[in-house]
């Protein structure tokens, strides 16, 4: 018999297929400054793109707009997240987090004024991407931020933010033509600096706090800064790396793919009028809403977050099918349907927490996911309609979409491991 008094007592050994579990303080207990900060940020993340597009026409009566220059702005959202997502990381390490936030809601405020008063198209560009720039340093790191100041209520503050992310896509489209025909489209783009504004006091008193600690502490607690850099540099050997920026990048290429040519494909395939394609384009917007509310709780209760990718797979397909094969049978349905597939965003910045285990981890991975993930996902929309071009119809750029979104497959399979970057970067140093 053996001597089972001699063999370790698994019981007691530690789960590490989970992050270290910390007990649970209460919501405001030291961290106002913070809270307020990644909320307010969040509310200010997409204005800088929903503002705009809606207004063009009336900003076209004072500054020529030729269809290069609209093409510029257009792209020039996911190109500046693509960039900014590459460097935010080291911005991140020579201003810590709440220094690097505070200058993105500054940059953000500069850039809205700038936008506000700009006197021609090239002053409007330099403005445009100034604004994304800020936002694209607040996309990178409000989830290492969670991470730092709400270890214990991440999916409870993850689903706040990611809310608020819909929230500021929804209300600027929404508000951009009736604030425009009431006070001018100077005062539509302009009126945005305002949550931009709020969010830099939270941002200062939490930036002077840490610098306080910092130089009393040196904070150094989970690596520091010399982790952090010593994870980017590994991090293009990584499948979970890979496989969250898959995920993040397929939900980025249907949802520009999406703002940039359903209304027209509706118009055309489903043979609805443009103010019907206007509020269907909405509706698929507004998808999100339950999506970013439901989908942190239920990756973070689900052993398998394969599952949810696969789940967000089928509503892709399922929703292009019925506009490639059925377009003007129930066209709300399918926009829905479609729509549901929107929850990869969220799990997307789940993922960047849940899958690291450290504070450097997360700035690391957050900064690859959306760098390498806006850069995939740029070319989405560009290709979408080269297609429509080329072959004279939305078939092939929905069947496109669709064998792009497979990539997930994959995705799901290595993010059903269970494995965590810190680890499988360890075992391959």
């Amino acid at each position: 018999m053996p001597d089972r008094s001699q063999q370790p007592d698994r019981r007691q050994q530690p789960d590490r297929s989970r992050p270290p579990q910390r007990p649970q303080l209460p919501l405001w207990a030291g961290r106002t400054a913070a809270l307020l900060g990644i909320l307010l940020i969040a509310l200010s993340l997409r204005s800088a793109v929903a503002a705009l597009s809606p207004i063009i026409d009336q900003i076209s009566h004072d500054i020529p707009l030729n269809p290069l220059v609209i093409g510029i702005i257009g792209a020039a959202p996911p190109v500046t997240f693509a960039l900014t997502g590459l460097v935010t990381p080291w911005v991140s390490r020579k201003l810590g987090l709440e220094g690097a936030l505070l200058l993105a809601a500054v940059v953000m405020v500069l850039g809205h004024l700038a936008r506000a008063l700009a006197p021609n198209a090239v002053m409007l560009i330099v403005a445009t991407t100034l604004t994304l720039v800020g936002a694209g340093i607040g996309n990178v790191l409000l989830p290492p931020v969670v991470k730092r100041y709400f270890p214990d209520r991440i999916t409870q503050i993850t689903t706040f933010y990611a809310v608020l992310i819909a929230i500021s896509t929804a209300l600027p489209a929404l508000a951009a033509v009736p604030v425009a025909d009431a006070f001018g489209w100077r005062a539509s783009l302009g009126v945005w600096a305002l949550l931009a504004v709020a969010a830099v006091a939270p941002w200062a008193v939490a930036s002077v706090r840490h610098r306080r600690a910092a130089a009393r502490a040196r904070l150094a607690d989970d690596g520091g800064v010399e982790t952090e850099f010593a994870l980017e540099g590994r991090l293009l050997r990584s499948p979970v790396a890979w496989a969250v920026t898959i995920v993040f990048a397929i939900s980025s290429i249907n949802v520009y793919a999406a703002f940039a040519w359903l209304p027209s494909l509706l118009v055309q395939s489903a043979h609805v009028s443009m103010a019907q394609a206007g509020s269907l384009l909405s509706l698929y917007a507004f998808v999100g809403f339950p999506t970013s509310l439901l989908t942190p709780y239920i990756a973070a209760r689900v052993k398998n977050v394969g599952v949810l990718v696969y789940f967000a797979l089928a509503c892709i397909l399922i929703g292009y099918a019925g506009l490639i094969f059925a377009p003007a049978a129930a066209p709300a349905l399918w926009i829905v349907i479609a729509g549901l597939g929107g929850m990869l965003f969220p799990l997307s910045l789940v993922l960047i927490n849940t899958r690291t285990r450290t504070h450097a981890g997360s700035v690391a991975l957050s900064g690859f996911v959306q760098g390498f993930g806006y850069v995939i996902a740029a070319a989405g929309p560009l290709l979408f309609g080269i297609l429509d071009q080329s072959t004279g119809g939305w078939s092939v750029p929905l069947i496109f979409l669709c064998v792009a979104s497979l990539a997930t497959i994959p995705a799901a399979i290595i993010l059903t491991r269970g494995r965590f970057l810190e680890d499988e970067l360890g075992a391959q140093a």
